[in-house]
């Protein structure tokens, strides 16, 4: 299939200056990148199409070429279509550079930062509410101790490789233009290793378990994260650990469901003290307190104790409990329990003490006679 016209892929007039195709390949590349539609293939080559069309229309020559001669002046150089050029990490870090903290992307030969990790942490809602600090165990890759991260045998140490003289690059000839690619000989470090460490084979790096002590803070939620800088894996020549992020889960609880900063519970009552009314003992997660009851209380009935819910961990005030009434019919009752029921339901009949019955049975009885039934 022909390859669409690089301004139609980044909906840019063939005029339009550097900073509005810049602009258009980062909200593309945003929308279809690979990690927000992991199972849309279709995504994944929109995002390759776009990433093609940018490094094309960001460099000058290559865009001075490809007006005048079409899509045969970059086949060579295209850099997700041709297989040379600039890496997508190189056009991804000099769009986005300027969002996370940097200009353009450094060269592959220098020092590169380490992996960030994710952690699942699952805990209880009682630990999620007031706060805990907790151990966990991570597998990572940390620095080699005996070469200090170099890879290089002690005594030793990385030499500047011969074939890209240090830059980690180098360049080839395609077609109109000279490209850059990774170094063959050091892969991209700008050294080699002529007497590799033997603990890490030369790699810097070693995989380990390591134990961490995480401090939950009082309020997270489901899906909060928490950052424990450096604490992911070891960078590489000289570079900086990556960072470590724990993301909350919070268990499932017998009694209480969480909905923000609220609580909610059913508080099952007889349907004596739903009559009759009272006081009931409800719990919290603060030890257990008492409702009053009023007389007549109807199943589903809602109450708020309020001060008695979450503080967020953002801040705030607290949040409330909300105890829904579940009006429960008496099991298992004995001869004389049965009789006194049936006492009472001959004293209750023609009375108003059911209206929600009573205007039950009117509805029905109208809808008779209406002749709808």
């Amino acid at each position: 299939m022909a390859k669409r016209d690089y301004y139609e892929v980044l909906g840019v007039k063939r005029d339009a200056e550097e900073a509005d195709i810049k602009k258009a390949y980062r909200r593309i590349a945003m929308k279809f990148h690979p990690d927000r539609n992991s199972d849309d293939k279709d995504a994944e080559e929109k995002f390759k199409e776009a990433s093609e069309a940018y490094e094309v229309l960001s460099d000058a020559k290559k865009r001075g070429a490809y007006d005048q001669f079409g899509h045969a002046a970059v086949d060579g150089s295209g850099g997700m279509g041709g297989g040379a050029g600039a890496g997508f990490g190189d056009i991804f870090g000099d769009v986005f550079g300027d969002i996370f903290g940097g200009g353009r992307s450094r060269p592959r030969g220098g020092p590169q930062r380490g992996s960030d990790l994710r952690y699942n942490l699952d805990v209880d809602l009682e630990e999620a509410v007031h706060g805990t600090t907790t151990k966990i165990r991570i597998p990572t890759l940390v620095a080699c101790k005996p070469c200090e991260g170099t890879g290089a045998k002690p005594g030793s140490k990385p030499v500047t490789c011969n074939t890209c003289g240090g830059a980690g690059q180098v360049r080839m000839q395609q077609g109109f233009f000279a490209v850059q690619q990774t170094c063959p000989a050091c892969r991209g470090r700008g050294t080699t290793i002529s007497d590799p460490c033997t603990t890490c084979r030369g790699n810097g790096r070693l995989e380990e378990e390591k134990t961490l002590s995480v401090k939950i803070p009082p309020g997270v939620d489901n899906g909060d994260r928490i950052r424990l800088a450096g604490e992911g894996e070891a960078g590489t020549a000289g570079g900086p650990n990556g960072d470590l992020y724990v993301q909350i889960a919070v268990r499932p609880h017998k009694i209480f469901e969480r909905e923000g900063k609220n609580l909610y519970c059913e508080v099952p009552i007889s349907f004596v003290d739903a009559a009759l009314g009272g006081e009931i003992e409800v719990p919290t997660l603060d030890g257990k307190v008492m409702l009053k009851v009023p007389e007549e209380t109807q199943t589903g009935k809602l109450f708020r104790l309020r001060g008695k819910g979450v503080v967020p961990v953002r801040g705030g005030s607290a949040g409330d409990l909300i105890c829904k009434v579940a009006v429960e019919t008496p099991v298992k009752l004995n001869k004389q329990q049965k009789e006194l029921l049936r006492q009472f339901q001959a004293s209750a009949e023609g009375s108003n003490n059911s209206p929600k019955k009573s205007s039950w049975f009117d509805g029905m009885k109208s809808f008779f006679e209406d002749g709808k039934g």
